[in-house]
C-alpha cells in the first residue's frame, strides 16, 4: 500500500494528506507511517514497556484516529498532538477499565529536573520515594502534565497542543502542580 502512495501521491504537506484522508481513508496511510514510531514510544514508556499492550493501544488509537479524520480540525497545532491526546484517552481507558495502576519509570535526570523546578535541594535516595508518593497522590491531569514535561521530555508547545490550551496555561498547569507537591512536602 505504501509503494502506492510514494509513486501516485506526493503531497505537498501533512495538512494535504490529512484532507486527502478525510474524503479518501487509503490516504490516511502515509500518516500511519509518518507517526506510528513515535506513537508507540509515547505508549511504550506510558505502560513500562509491555510491547504487546502497546500494540494493541497503538492500533487502537489510529483506529480511533482514522475513524475521526473528518471530525480533526486544523487549529495550527502538529497533527502529532491530536494523536497523542487520543493515545493518552485510550492509555487511561485501559487503566480504569482493568483497575491496573498506571506506573511511570524514573530516571536520575528526570527527578533532578523537578527538584529544579521546584527550587528544591534533595537526598536523591530518601525524596525520590517522598517524590513518588507525592506524584501518586495527584490527579491523573496532574500526574499526566507532569509525565509529559519530565519523562516525555516535551516541550511546554508541544503540551500546550495535545492540552489544546495556550503555551502560558500550560506552564500555568505544571507549576501549579509542582507548587502543589512543594507544599505537601
Amino acid at each position: 500500500m505504501s509503494l502506492f502512495f510514494k509513486k501516485k501521491y506526493h503531497p505537498e504537506s501533512e495538512a494535504a494528506l490529512i484532507e486527502s484522508a478525510k474524503k479518501d481513508l487509503r490516504y490516511f496511510a502515509p500518516l500511519y507511517e509518518k507517526h506510528f514510531d513515535f506513537i508507540f514510544r509515547f505508549i511504550f514508556k506510558r505502560v513500562n514497556g509491555n510491547e504487546e499492550l502497546t500494540g494493541d493501544l497503538t492500533q487502537l488509537t489510529f483506529m480511533k484516529a482514522m475513524a475521526k479524520i473528518e471530525q480533526y480540525e486544523d487549529r495550527g497545532y502538529q497533527f502529532s498532538s491530536w494523536l497523542i491526546r487520543i493515545a493518552i484517552n485510550e492509555i487511561n481507558q485501559f487503566f480504569r477499565s482493568n483497575k491496573h495502576n498506571l506506573t511511570v519509570s524514573i530516571s536520575e535526570n528526570s527527578v533532578d529536573d523537578i527538584f529544579e523546578e521546584m527550587e528544591s535541594a534533595h537526598n536523591q535516595e530518601e525524596d525520590l520515594l517522598k517524590l513518588v508518593e507525592k506524584i501518586n497522590t495527584l490527579d491523573e491531569n496532574q500526574r499526566e502534565i507532569i509525565e509529559m514535561r519530565f519523562f516525555d521530555g516535551l516541550s511546554f508547545r508541544e503540551i500546550a497542543e495535545i492540552l489544546d490550551t495556550t503555551e502560558a496555561n500550560a506552564k500555568m498547569k505544571l507549576y501549579r502542580v509542582l507548587e502543589k507537591v512543594k507544599k505537601n512536602w
